[in-house]
């Protein structure tokens, strides 16, 4: 997403005296494309379906929070911010050919960015420019989207924006014409994907059965598609926390060519969950920040890539920061089928 054009929405939305709202925004490239997901199926190798995963290189299987530190664990991050081991991942997206093939879609970095493929990410403090935001602690967790739902889901937190060739469209995330389905025609820009999570908190539970619960949306003030830590938070989560974003870029523009779409014009694009309309798109959090960088950076408010209280490495040291796959299966040339899922041709 052209990011300034978010932040001025927000100063028109909120009014900003001082200018654009802050909001740190960073790339973190691939640290590796796996079938595995330590919060939803923790241990299992390999997952139900494939995801693409970002952050600190100690990601595996299980990172029981009892046990795994990330940051102590990692011994480096995909990320800009070199004290953000957390790790970050969702879905994959998979183009479907005539001749029911599939090709893993790749990915490529948002505007103003430097990174390989990977995840855009943005942490939103308070939308008054004001209250400050708790962050997150040890052990947190979170998760956003179902990679079961077939239909519209009632917090539209995750959608999709069919790109223009350069630039971008002037509404804000998830707000309409993007919509949680995935589009239905040629993007000249490809497809871009933005995940975006809760800003309010029980303040006691790190975590959660269903890795929802302990955190919520805010009850008034942001609509379907506000940004920040804005709104009031329900008397049952009453601490504000920052927004996380996630923001992915899947490059769909070799694909834009009718001999390859459905003779039938139906838009190709499947999710690696097996879901070709586009509403199980979800994305995962684990909190891995080291001591208490990402307070000081809330507190500080920073913006962008560039944080004066913070540690920051070289886009060449952070897409040095890669892993090797656990599970061995074909992801990157063309497939019968999407690995983990029995497809109808």
């Amino acid at each position: 997403m052209q990011w300034k054009a978010l932040a001025l929405a927000l100063v028109v939305e909120h009014g900003f005296g001082q200018g654009i709202m802050p909001m740190m925004r960073f790339s973190c490239s691939q640290l590796v494309v796996d079938r595995l997901d330590p919060l939803v199926t923790p241990g299992q190798i390999p997952s139900p379906h494939l995801h693409q995963i970002v952050g600190g290189n100690s990601f595996n299987a299980s990172m029981d929070p009892a046990t795994h530190d990330l940051p102590s664990s990692s011994t480096c991050t995909s990320c800009t911010f070199s004290e953000d081991f957390s790790n970050y991942w969702t879905a994959v997206l998979y183009f479907r050919a005539r001749n029911g093939t599939y090709r893993r879609v790749p990915q490529f970095v948002s505007e103003g960015l430097r990174a390989e493929g990977g995840i855009t990410v943005y942490y939103i403090p308070s939308a008054d420019g004001k209250t400050n935001v708790t962050a997150f602690k040890p052990g947190f967790r979170m998760l956003v989207g179902d990679a079961a739902l077939r239909s519209p889901g009632t917090a539209k937190k995750v959608c999709h924006r069919c790109m223009p060739a350069t630039g971008d469209n002037s509404n804000i995330n998830c707000a309409a014409p993007d919509s949680q389905a995935l589009p239905t025609d040629f993007c000249a820009g490809g497809i871009r994907s933005v995940i975006t999570f809760p800003t309010c908190w029980d303040g006691n539970n790190t975590d959660s059965v269903d890795h929802m619960s302990h955190v919520a949306y805010p009850t008034a003030g942001s609509g379907d598609s506000g940004v920040g830590a804005e709104g009031s938070c329900p008397a049952s989560h009453p601490v504000k926390i920052p927004q996380v974003m996630l923001e992915v870029m899947w490059d769909t523009r070799p694909f834009n060519d009718k001999n390859l779409w459905p003779e039938d014009g139906s838009q190709p694009f499947v999710w690696s969950t097996g879901d070709k309309d586009g509403y199980s798109q979800h994305g995962d959090y684990v909190f891995g920040w080291q001591d208490d960088s990402l307070q000081r950076a809330m507190d500080a408010r920073c913006n962008g890539a560039v944080c004066n209280v913070l540690k920051t490495q070289s886009s060449e040291e952070a897409m040095k920061c890669t892993k090797s796959r656990v599970v061995t299966e074909e992801i990157d040339g063309w497939v019968t089928e999407i690995p983990g899922q029995s497809m109808e041709s």
